[in-house]
């Protein structure tokens, strides 16, 4: 029988990732699930999406397909701030 260990709460903390990379891996992602839901629930076409996110139409492909290696943090942010997000870091 299979060993079941609890999760951490993280589930790249729980791949084996150092502290550091876990958190910003976790926040890319985060950024990517909320900008994928903000263009699904505006009903943009991928073309309308790239003129409002200011990038080529392949990026918001790339975007939507849950890419996260083609996106760095910085890039993540900037887009989140062009649809009209706010951005915040708790730090606990």
């Amino acid at each position: 029988m299979e060993k079941i260990t609890d999760s951490s709460g993280n589930i790249f903390t729980d791949l084996g990732f150092n502290p550091e990379q876990s958190a910003i891996y976790t926040l890319r992602a985060e950024l990517m699930s909320n900008l994928r839901k903000t263009i699904r629930e505006r009903e943009w076409t991928q073309e309308e999406a790239a003129k409002v996110l200011n990038i080529g139409q392949s990026r918001v492909s790339d975007l939507m397909r849950g890419k996260w290696e083609k996106f760095s943090l910085d890039m993540l942010i900037t887009l989140a701030i062009r649809v009209g997000k706010r951005i915040g870091i708790t730090v606990v």
